[in-house]
């Protein structure tokens, strides 16, 4: 089978085609003939070695990539009627991938937990799908750590991206008050999202959120990375969420806990949710391009330049 992934560790040239073996299937898993994979900031670390040991790859070839769309080509012995829902061969489905090794989303046969697949929002294209599960399970998780009741007020940074996009729209289903933030040329896509304040992005954050809500606001979800930048928006004991593994600098009683999408990679339930909302229109599934596999180098240098608004897709088809 085909795959695009690094052998040695370096920039985007280093991405290149090689051909791997099928990797097995457990009783509990599912076959995924891969027909789009999402391009994510995570892939461009395992891509340039940053979570790895030494300047090569180990067994041939690091596959990076988290999000999948396809179809089922084949069940583990296992695999029937789970959750009151049938998952057949011929399914269009989506699916996160947490990438070790050869196991990453960028090849065009895939075996994955039934746990971490769910079929593709109705109407969606495999483009589309694939841009959904590992960014909205992220801030599916970051919302459930923020415990936030409705009507209280959660911060967003980095709203304009697939992250905070789907943290600002999910806060909304859940019926809270978000004040997010945006470049001027970003502001009308983030109060599209249903951001209820839209403040400028960048250092000044955290004042310009105070401005809005002298107060502070009750939680933070920090998309954008701003770390002790961005804590000040926060009341004190307030909740804050991070990617990254920023833990917070111990101060005014806040409660920082860093998200891990890893920790909801077998929550069937949570993408289930998520396709639900997609499915209704309550969350957008934003596609930036789609590009061929071939050019894989490409997406991932316009992903690392910025300004990328949704998400770049590969097409393994």
């Amino acid at each position: 089978m085909r795959a695009i992934g690094v052998i040695e560790y370096g920039g985007p040239e280093a991405l290149r085609e090689v051909e791997l073996e099928q990797e097995p299937l457990g009783p509990d898993e599912v076959r995924i003939a891969v027909t789009h994979a999402a391009v994510n900031p995570t892939d461009t670390l395992v891509r340039n070695g940053a979570r790895a040991e030494g300047d090569r790859a180990p067994d041939v070839a690091d596959v990076p990539g988290m999000d999948v769309a396809g179809r089922v080509v084949e069940l583990g012995a296992d695999v029937g009627e789970r959750d009151g829902e049938w998952l057949s061969v011929g399914d269009p489905v989506m699916g996160i991938v947490v990438p070790s090794g050869q196991h990453g989303a960028y090849r065009t046969d895939l075996v994955l937990p039934f746990d971490s697949v769910a079929h593709v929002p109705d109407g969606a294209s495999g483009a589309s799908a694939s841009t959904l599960p590992m960014n909205g399970l992220t801030a599916w998780l970051a919302l459930d750590h923020l415990g936030l009741e409705p009507g209280q007020t959660l911060a967003v940074t980095g709203a304009a991206g697939a992250f905070g996009g789907y943290v600002v729209q999910l806060a909304k289903v859940r019926g809270l008050r978000v004040v997010a933030d945006a470049a001027e040329t970003d502001r009308d896509l983030v109060t599209g999202l249903g951001a209820d304040v839209v403040v400028e992005r960048g250092d000044g954050f955290a004042d310009a959120v105070l401005r809005e809500v002298p107060d502070g606001v009750d939680g933070l979800a920090d998309g954008a990375l701003l770390g002790e930048k961005a804590l000040p928006a926060v009341r004190d004991g307030g909740a804050v969420a991070t990617v990254r593994g920023y833990e917070g600098d111990g101060s005014r009683g806040l409660r920082v806990t860093p998200v891990w999408v890893r920790d909801a990679a077998r929550r069937r339930d949570a993408l289930e949710e998520l396709r639900v909302l997609a499915s209704d229109g309550r969350i957008t599934l934003r596609v930036a391009d789609v590009l061929p596999a071939a050019r894989a180098a490409e997406a991932h240098r316009r992903l690392e330049a910025g300004g990328v608004r949704g998400r770049l897709v590969l097409d393994l088809s």
